[in-house]
């Protein structure tokens, strides 16, 4: 319903979103995009980037949103090289096993070496670090918050309010053992990323953690429908969205939406709409039926 928008991402707040509604939208470089004004969770993973229809929309986005914030001591001004100008043909991107395959064969199509890839590290619980770095962090903004009760009357108390008790009982020393994994983490991941990009699933779980951990760019690019699981008996023309994730090293988010680009230069996944009610993607909606009211006399 509108030309873009600004999403937020700590841990997944963007990918799931632009996965499920089948919409392109970039999660940039940490520290890509200014923050000020942004409810803040966690100053070392919060992220903004847009949400728009196509790649190209979003590098015209972050174009305009990117650079150093004075307000924001983590944003920088990194070089945004303009995607539009890369040459695709002279990348070598790779593909995991989770990678939508339709999504490799037009990029492989375009003249652009695609490789089997897999990321390799050592660290053992990506989960654990982020589950460890953006609690403490969330814990330090809503400390007040806590302390002073106010949590006592948020409704849903199995939540927050849980999740940020039981933040306060993790020592400094697990919190900077969990830090210096994070380091390593860092450090494996560039020695490891041999290629220029490379795609998979977007919503793995393991990915969402290691990408925020890390601060790794990635678009998510709608790559069409599927049945829906489960239909019921009489059948269904609903349907869920198919996307995938492009992935490029930190500072390099060009290459990402460059690749994006080239996907969506030579098919329409991106111009479909989801399915409304029982139509199809590429239905008409009809126009609603008309509805005749009977005049009525006021009386006074």
């Amino acid at each position: 319903m509108v030309p873009f928008a600004i999403g937020s991402e700590t841990a997944g707040s963007m990918t799931y979103p632009g996965a499920r509604c089948g919409v392109t939208a970039l999660r940039p470089t940490f520290g890509t995009v200014g923050r000020t004004g942004v409810m803040s969770i966690s100053e070392s993973l919060d992220k903004l980037g847009p949400f728009c229809r196509s790649a190209a929309d979003c590098t015209i986005v972050l174009d305009a949103i990117q650079g150093k914030d004075p307000d924001d001591l983590s944003s920088r001004d990194f070089p945004f090289a303009d995607p539009f100008s890369v040459d695709i043909t002279k990348l070598t991107v790779g593909y995991l096993e989770d990678a939508e395959m339709e999504v490799v064969q037009v990029l492989a199509e375009k003249g652009i070496k695609m490789v089997p890839f897999k990321l390799n590290y050592t660290v053992d619980s990506v989960q654990g670090i982020l589950n460890f770095t953006m609690d403490v962090d969330m814990l330090a903004h809503f400390d007040e918050w806590q302390r002073s009760g106010k949590d006592d009357v948020y409704e849903a108390q199995d939540q927050w309010p849980v999740e940020l008790r039981r933040s306060r009982i993790i020592t400094a020393v697990d919190y900077m053992q969990a830090q210096r994994a994070r380091g390593k983490l860092i450090r494996e991941v560039k020695e490891s990323f041999i290629v220029d990009a490379f795609i998979g699933n977007v919503t793995d779980w393991e990915k969402v953690c290691l990408g925020n951990l890390v601060g790794l760019p990635v678009i998510v690019v709608p790559a069409g429908f599927k049945n829906i699981s489960n239909p019921p008996p009489s059948g269904s023309r609903r349907r869920t969205t198919i996307t995938t994730g492009i992935y490029a090293p930190p500072k390099h988010d060009h290459i990402a939406l460059a690749l994006a680009i080239a996907y969506q230069s030579v098919t329409d996944h991106h111009k479909q709409r989801p399915p409304i009610d029982n139509l199809g993607p590429n239905d008409i909606i009809p126009d609603p039926p008309t509805v005749t009211i009977p005049p009525r006399i006021l009386h006074l």
